[in-house]
Formats: C-alpha cells, structure tokens, sequence
C-alpha cells in the first residue's frame, strides 16, 4: 500500500456552543491540516496522484472554511465546529472529491495548536 502525505493550513473563527469554558467565546484559530490518502498502484509515471493535484483539491475545500465563522456556515449549523468534527467534515469533502477508484481517503488530522489536534477515519487508527 502506497500512502501520500500533503499537510496545509486555514485560518478561521469559531465558538464551541454549549462548553463551560473560554472556547464557547468567539476565537479563532490557525489550523493546521494533513491529509493522508492511499492506493495500492500506482500510475504510469510512478505517482499515486501527483502532489499538485492532491493539494489544489484539498485547497478547493479549505477554501470553503478559510477566514470564516465556522459556526455560520451550512455544515456547522447543528454540529459544534470542534477540531473532531472539522477533520470529518474534510475527510468526507475529499473523499467527495477524489473519485478515482485506485484512491482511498485514509485520515484527516486537523491540529488547532502545535499541541492540540484529532484525527478522522473511517478505519481503526
């Protein structure tokens, strides 16, 4: 199995509803992302799917939450924008996204502080 790895940022604000704490406040973060996806061939040039291809799709989804209220927008209306929550969401948009069948959306990992961050999949990790 070949796995690719691209890691990105976005910036954006968000407020956990209902937390006893200083994150239910309007705050914001820099997160940071990385994506993992996998196939098990690769194509005629060697590459599971070229690193410039990979990073404008996930672009094309970060683009959707950068310098936004998260909390404003149709996929966080009812859920809490948290850092769990965020990573699904990206992983289901690119799973959306790259419909070859030779590729697979392994994890997600959004990280909100150099120390804090989650991971989505759909797999044990």
């Amino acid at each position: 199995m070949y796995k690719l790895i691209i890691k990105t940022q976005f910036s954006a604000a968000h407020r956990l509803r209902g937390y006893q704490g200083k994150c239910e406040n309007l705050h914001g973060h820099n997160w940071k992302v990385e994506v993992e996806i996998a196939s098990e061939r690769l194509d005629d040039l060697g590459l599971v799917i070229d690193f410039k291809e990979l990073k404008q799709r996930v672009a094309k989804i970060l683009e959707e939450l950068d310098h936004q209220f998260l909390n404003e927008l149709p996929s966080f209306q009812d859920l809490n924008p948290s850092s769990e929550n965020i990573s699904r969401h990206i992983f289901d948009r690119l799973c959306e996204e790259l419909t070859e069948p030779h590729l697979q959306v392994n994890q997600v990992a959004v990280w909100e502080s150099d120390n804090a961050g989650t991971i989505y999949s759909r797999k044990p990790l």
